[in-house]
């Protein structure tokens, strides 16, 4: 015990990363172990969307968006995600996908839904970035929306 005492204040540097990392890797542990969204691939997305009637929260910014955006998504900024949520839906049992560019802001967009009382939260592994380049799959833009009208 006296030896792991005399590495720990010789190498303080080292036992000070050691226990940050644990630390890291513990609060990852459970946020995995009970978080109260899904993860699912851009494919099971749309198995989701042809299954049932899911509401589509976009959380890139309004500039994102309009560049390409999934059918009938509505737009709300991860900032601004807050207030516009009793505007978004009112059920919360109903399912809600969400996609941003990559996937990341996304899970933070999942971890607010959840902590507000959505039930059925999924969030697309990948975000656009997936649903373009890797499945190939069709994107709305403003100018085809318009041309449509």
């Amino acid at each position: 015990m006296q030896r792991l005492f005399e590495f720990i204040f010789n190498h303080y540097v080292y036992s000070l990363a050691l226990a940050v990392v644990t630390y890291l890797l513990i609060q990852e542990l459970f946020d995995t172990a009970f978080k109260k969204f899904n993860p699912i691939t851009p494919m099971h997305a749309v198995a989701k969307m042809n299954e049932s009637d899911i509401n589509i929260i976009d959380v890139r910014e309004p500039t994102e968006y309009v560049e390409g955006h999934i059918e009938n998504a509505i737009n709300a900024p991860l900032g601004k995600l807050s207030e516009q949520l009793p505007k978004l839906t009112r059920d919360k049992k109903a399912p809600i996908l969400v996609v941003c560019q990559n996937g990341t802001r996304s899970l933070s967009a999942a971890k607010t839904l959840a902590k507000t009382g959505y039930e059925q939260i999924f969030v697309i592994t990948g975000g656009m970035n997936a649903w373009t380049e890797d499945y190939k799959l069709p994107i709305a833009t403003r100018r085809k929306q318009k041309a449509q009208s």
